[in-house]
């Protein structure tokens, strides 16, 4: 099957201080964040004059696939749109219809499965193609990539730099976003996929020790941002630091194994937060850098694509089930990774 251009479908992020509310409020909508948490959040990106580096580095990253593109003779554009902020993808979808696009290829900047990770960027992709209507491209979104061996091999290296910097004993920490238990578990038990994403990333952790040859490590979680009463994925990444210092462990290198490249999660729990805590328990402390700017990440991305376009064979490191995989991959269940019921505002009062 031919295909006329890539879709490069990310979160979005806000490029100055007046975006940072409005994109906030996009993120939140019909999620019933109260107003106070908002401004909390706001305050974290106009520590760094309202920009989140997430769009920057998506424009890198599609300039080195677009490089790497021309190098293997592929005569196929790529188009960036986002969930949350511009460039919207419904507005680049209609660019595309524009353009004479007929089919195209999305790469989500994610590699797990979940609902926000998987699902949500088929809603976005659908809505994308809603809002064009009758003249809407095809879109077929690129598999899960978390057990690639480029994207193993990429994550590896960097941790192994990040413990180069201390140049002593320190404790590896995978860390991912958290979600809420139920959201984890939405496609229901282990053998009929649910736990997709928790799993996925436990995964990945794995493989990445395996390739540095580690036998202790640990996965945590962070930025949760829901109700306290809800359980979400622990431990939290700061939590693991006070419990990792209590054990005498003297320094932890941190790999953001869940983020493809530096949201404004990962500079700031990690980078602030979590390396200050670490600074006042005496702690070294190093963040790995995230896989978007090594050059495999832009082969990882061609080689999906030819995946489609050229028949070239999967690779994957492990057996564990990804959405859009034919080498022990498994459709979606029908109710798969729904996004959790929220309750309704009179609800919260009560």
């Amino acid at each position: 099957m031919t295909y006329d251009a890539l879709l490069w479908l990310s979160f979005g992020g806000p490029e100055g201080p007046d975006e940072v509310m409005p994109f906030l409020e996009n993120v939140t909508r019909g999620r019933g964040v109260p107003p106070q948490r908002l401004a909390e959040v706001a305050e974290h990106y106009q520590h760094f004059g309202g920009v989140s580096p997430i769009n920057r580095l998506n424009r890198e990253a599609i300039a080195a696939v677009e490089k790497e593109l021309a190098a293997r003779g592929m005569d196929l554009p790529v188009y960036f749109g986002n969930r949350n902020w511009h460039p919207m993808v419904e507005d680049t979808v209609a660019r595309m219809a524009a353009d004479g696009v007929k089919r195209a290829l999305v790469f989500p900047t994610s590699a797990y499965g979940g609902y926000s990770a998987c699902r949500q960027y088929d809603e976005d992709i659908a809505r994308a193609r809603a809002s064009v209507g009758r003249d809407a491209p095809e879109l077929r979104k690129l598999r899960q990539f978390f057990d690639h061996p480029l994207f193993v091999g990429a994550v590896a290296d960097a941790v192994r730099v990040a413990h180069a910097e201390l140049g002593g004993q320190a404790r590896t920490v995978f860390t991912a976003h958290s979600v809420p238990l139920a959201a984890d578990a939405a496609a229901g038990p282990p053998e009929e996929g649910g736990h997709r994403y928790s799993r996925q990333v436990a995964e990945a952790a794995r493989l990445v020790a395996a390739e540095l040859g580690i036998d202790g490590y640990d996965v945590v979680w962070q930025s949760r941002s829901g109700p306290p009463e809800v359980p979400w994925l622990e431990p939290d990444v700061v939590d693991h630091i006070d419990a990792l210092h209590a054990e005498g462990v003297p320094a932890v290198v941190v790999c953001p194994v869940g983020f493809v490249s530096d949201h404004l999660e990962v500079i700031w729990d990690l980078d602030n937060e979590a390396a200050e805590r670490a600074a006042e328990l005496g702690m070294g402390f190093a963040r790995s850098a995230t896989p978007n700017s090594d050059p495999r990440f832009a082969e990882l991305v061609v080689e999906l694509v030819r995946e489609h376009t050229a028949d070239v064979r999967e690779r994957k490191l492990s057996q564990l089930p990804a959405a859009g995989s034919t080498v022990n991959g498994s459709p979606c269940a029908v109710r798969c990774c729904e996004p959790l019921k929220r309750p309704t505002a009179a609800a919260r009062a009560r």
